[in-house]
This record gives structure tokens, sequence and C-alpha cells, in this order.
């Protein structure tokens, strides 16, 4: 029998890559994105029009598989308009967080039911380097990712002891619609010397990591991070 992977956010960037390198490697994949995805999606996949902030969407994605050896939170969402943290309105702020941080936790708390009857699993939240860097001009997306990286947390320490391992994978300038908006300024920040390995991150780069989390290859590694940033963490002098 196939393994299963439920992947979030599957419609383009880093969920379209994580979907097909687990496709890559013989998984039956199950994707979910509020978009459809690309066309030339090749192999066991499943694709469910969904939005994880939504309840009932959530509980489709979870119902379709008959087992989840691992899931996968991609889906997330940048604020609508970058704003000032002191004119941030409570829409933008709970748009974001919905789909960031709610839709996240309750995904996983439903996989996670599913996953402890089998007594194995893994669970990866791609967050972001932005859970401890400050951006002032798009708060709520900071607070969703570092609220993101204690998810992981709480979940690897309850989960552990069914043998299903909670990381994160946190990604930096990643090549992405979510980024294509601001790509002349990172260019010039990257060409400035903001990352120690001077490009732009790939999708497939953080499917990596995802994989090497998620392929049984560290089965004594939960609650950790993964920074895949180019060396952007890396305070210096």
């Amino acid at each position: 029998m196939k393994k299963t992977a439920l992947v979030t956010g599957v419609s383009g960037g880093i969920g379209l890559a994580v979907a097909r390198r687990f496709l890559a490697e013989g998984y039956a994949v199950y994707g979910m994105s509020r978009r459809p995805c690309a066309p030339e999606v090749q192999g066991d996949f499943t694709y469910i029009s969904g939005d994880v902030s939504n309840r009932e969407d959530r509980e489709r994605l979870v119902l379709a598989a008959e087992s989840i050896d691992v899931l996968v939170n991609v889906a997330g969402v940048a604020p609508k308009v970058r704003a000032d943290i002191l004119e941030m309105t409570e829409e933008s702020y709970d748009y974001v967080m919905d789909i960031n941080l709610k839709g996240a936790f309750f995904l996983t708390q439903l996989a996670a039911r599913k996953m402890m009857e089998n007594k194995r699993g893994y669970i990866c939240n791609i967050s972001s380097l932005s859970a401890y860097t400050s951006s002032v001009n798009r708060g709520e997306y900071c607070i969703s990712k570092a609220g993101l990286s204690m998810v992981t947390k709480l979940f690897a320490d309850r989960l552990a002891e069914y043998g299903i391992m909670v990381n994160e994978v946190r990604p930096g300038i990643i090549a992405t619609d979510m980024t294509a908006g601001v790509k002349g300024k990172y260019d010039g920040l990257i060409e400035g010397g903001l990352l120690p390995v001077k490009r732009w991150g790939e999708p497939e780069d953080v499917a990596n990591a995802v994989w090497a989390l998620c392929s049984g290859a560290l089965p004594y590694v939960t609650g950790q991070s993964l920074d895949v940033d180019g060396g952007f963490h890396i305070r210096r002098l």
C-alpha cells in the first residue's frame, strides 16, 4: 500500500514543489488549495479545492485519505495591503491568522488523530524567517509565523509518544508568487550582501528540506526548525 501525504497550498510555489517531491518518491498525494494547481502535475495526485481556514474543507481533506503518513502545512498568505502595525486593520489580521495559523493548527489536530491510530507519521509546518524577524509593515504575517513555530513545538511534545515527529521548515527569500511583487527590493538586498549564499531560494530547496524531515531518515528529530534561507539567520559582523 502506498504511503500518503497531505499537502496544502498546492496551487504553486512551495506547496506544488512539495507535492511533486512526494509524488516522485512514490507517495499518493492529496493536495488542497483555493486556486487550482498546475495542470502538469503527474502521478497519484488528488486535488481537493478548499480553504484551510474553513472547518468543512479541512475535514474533507482528512477524510479523503484512508490513512495519513505525512502532513505538510504549506498554505499561507501575506497581508493584502502592507500597512504599518499602527495602521493594521482587524480584518487584515484575521485574514492572515485564519489561514496561516488557525487553519494549520486545526488541520494538524485532525490529521494527528488519524495518524495516532497507526502510531507513526510526520508533520511539517512551513514557517518563515518572519517567525523571528521583525517587519513592521506586515506584522500580522510575522505573528502568524511565530505562532506556527509554537504550534510545531506543542504538537511535537504531544505526539511524540505516538511515534509522530513534528518539525518545521523556515524558508527565507524564495521565488514564488508571494514575493514576485518585491523582487526588485530583494534583488538589491541579495546583491548587497544580505545572504551569505547570494541567490534567491527556489521552491525545490524547501521541498528537499521537507522530504529530509519526513522521509524517515531522521526518526529521532522532533520539535526542530530547519532554516532554508541561504544563511540569513547567521548573525554577522
